[in-house]
């Protein structure tokens, strides 16, 4: 269905001309879902964007073809590329918030994709877009017609976005990191989706990722990107495996799963021996009965409702579930950003519920209990330096200036691995994982006993994750932290956490001693978290090589069996 051939694509930058990707080679069959993998910068989204010709007005396809049913993509009109798009091609892309207009109900921005392409009238538009909705399993449908994107959940708004792709039943889609943000569960069920309506439809895909164990489970075939080149080519299990490049088999250390540790997620050459740490049984911080309301357009929305949980001093707690469980609402008001609606905060033995948000801004407990956000970009400021944005807190809470303020700021700096020379860098100057750093060497700048960890690694390459959270249980061993660690990734949370709790619509429905949780869960609610986790294959045998689905294909069967 679709052939590329030598694609090379180039960006021309301040620095001159940058080749973003290389010679690339692929083929997808029809009913394949074809898995590109690799870290940010490999080239797996600029490849996507050649394809459909949407790179950005620096880029350029140099050389190669892409041939997609016999038609030249590259050579295509413009007027045949409009007419491609949606219709034989289509994209679901990374972020479902911005790929929606904000303030067009999303009813009618399906409408807009079906009339663009002929597939509906002003007549019936309504009603095919409502079909499309139903066919990606949105729940009353006709309500949700006239909803806008901020109205929705970010699960939702996938769902929206999926719609809008199969609107117009496309032959291939390309999914862009299209669980990105979302909880375990709704991604299980966008993945589940997209799988069930490609196999019903007769459709090719091809899914962009940088989660290997979604990909495993999900793709027929991989290849593997890196700087702009495919490094490795191969059915999932036999990646995962026998990995054959050395970066594939970075990839597959750092890619967490059931029985590794958190050291092993790091390159063998690199690995220190991991510390031990020892958690008191005094309690540090003790939630009591706590209770979150807002008052909503049909009635009061109950938040939080009546939740209890210690956390003693080098104690490092997992807090597990859903989107809109109450995760990061009770985040938020243990650091005293959100009033409590009723309730106790015991730290340290005093109730630092009774302080007003507002007025524990000034309070000197403040500098004890901090917390890293889960968006390392939208936490810093973009117009303060690395400098700038860790010297904050510093400046405000501690009152340091001058000499002693640049000592202990490079002191940060060296603590969390982050080089001097890019502390002067503003944050779209920064990786993703400078940015992490930056952000985690700002919540331990006042020696905090109480850290608030707001899924650190979400959206973060594996590799860059391994080192973020190898860097998390170092500070916490040198610097006696005690965790709050917020998460939907529980191969992540059964790597970091002692104990492990696990909310639902507000309420605790388990919780214990992490390893007893994750092995033999007793809520059916926790069941289905873990069940829904994907699972990286271990090893492979040539019978598993044979057995799997991409190995059917006509087209590959001969390759595999050899």
């Amino acid at each position: 269905m679709l052939s590329v051939k030598d694609l090379n694509v180039t960006f021309q930058t301040r620095q001159g001309e940058v080749e973003a990707v290389r010679g690339v080679n692929f083929d997808v069959a029809k009913g394949e879902i074809l898995g590109i993998v690799g870290e940010s910068g490999s080239g797996k989204s600029v490849t996507s964007y050649a394809l459909m010709r949407i790179l950005d007005a620096g880029g350029t396809i140099k050389a190669g073809e892409a041939t997609y049913s016999g038609i030249d993509l590259r050579r295509a009109a413009e007027r045949d590329m409009r007419d491609i798009r949606g219709r034989e091609i289509s994209m679901i892309f990374q972020n479902p918030r911005a790929a929606l207009n904000p303030i067009r109900k999303v009813g009618h921005q399906i409408e807009d994709v079906l009339r663009q392409h002929a597939q509906a009238t002003r007549y019936d538009a309504r009603a095919k877009a409502i079909a499309a909705m139903e066919a990606v399993k949105i729940k009353d449908a006709e309500a949700r017609y006239h909803a806008y994107p901020f109205e929705l959940s970010g699960g939702m708004c996938q769902r929206i976005v999926c719609a809008i792709a199969l609107a117009c039943d496309p032959r291939l889609l390309i999914a862009d990191e299209p669980t990105t943000g979302l909880d375990i569960t709704t991604q299980k069920a966008v993945m589940d989706l997209v799988r069930d309506l490609i196999r019903e439809r007769g459709m090719s895909s091809i899914l962009i990722t940088h989660d290997l164990g979604l990909a495993a489970q999900y793709c027929d075939r991989l290849i593997v990107m890196k700087d702009g080149l495919v490094v490795e080519e191969g059915n999932p299990i036999k990646v995962f495996s026998q990995p054959e490049h050395p970066y594939s088999r970075k990839l597959v250390d750092a890619t967490p799963r059931a029985g590794a540790s958190v050291r092993a997620l790091l390159p063998k050459e690199t690995r220190t021996p991991e510390p031990q740490i020892a958690a008191s049984d005094q309690p540090l911080i003790e939630v009591r009965d706590l209770v979150k309301t807002y008052a909503g357009k049909y009635g009061p929305v109950h938040a939080v409702k009546n939740i209890s949980f210690t956390v003693n001093k080098g104690q490092c707690v997992g807090l597990v579930g859903e989107s809109g469980c109450g995760k990061s609402t009770t985040s938020e008001m243990l650091v005293r950003l959100l009033d409590v609606t009723s309730g106790q905060i015991i730290f340290n033995g005093e109730d630092i519920a009774k302080t007003p948000a507002r007025g524990f801004a000034k309070d000197p407990r403040r500098a004890r209990i901090q917390m890293v956000f889960q968006d390392a970009t939208d936490s810093l400021n973009p117009r303060h330096s690395a400098r700038q944005a860790i010297a904050e807190p510093l400046r405000r809470l501690a009152k340091m200036r001058g000499a002693a303020l640049n000592s202990r700021i490079e002191e940060l700096a060296g603590l969390v691995g982050l080089p001097l020379p890019l502390l002067d860098r503003f944050p779209h100057q920064l990786s993703g994982g400078q940015k992490a750093r930056v952000g985690i060497a700002r919540a331990v700048a006042l020696d905090p006993e109480f850290l608030i960890l707001d899924e650190p690694t979400a959206a973060l390459d594996v590799s860059i994750q391994a080192v973020v959270l190898n860097l998390l249980v170092d500070l916490r061993a040198k610097l006696g932290l005690s965790y709050l660690f917020v998460s939907h990734d529980l191969h992540v949370v059964r790597l970091l956490c002692d104990h492990v709790i696990v909310m639902k619509d507000g309420e605790i429905v388990e919780e214990g001693p992490a390893a007893q949780v994750m092995s033999a869960p007793q809520n059916p609610y926790t069941k289905s978290l873990i069940a829904a986790a994907p699972q990286p294959p271990e090893r492979a045998t040539p019978k598993d090589l044979m057995e799997t689905p991409d190995a059917q294909h006509p087209a590959l069967h001969d390759k595999f069996a050899s």
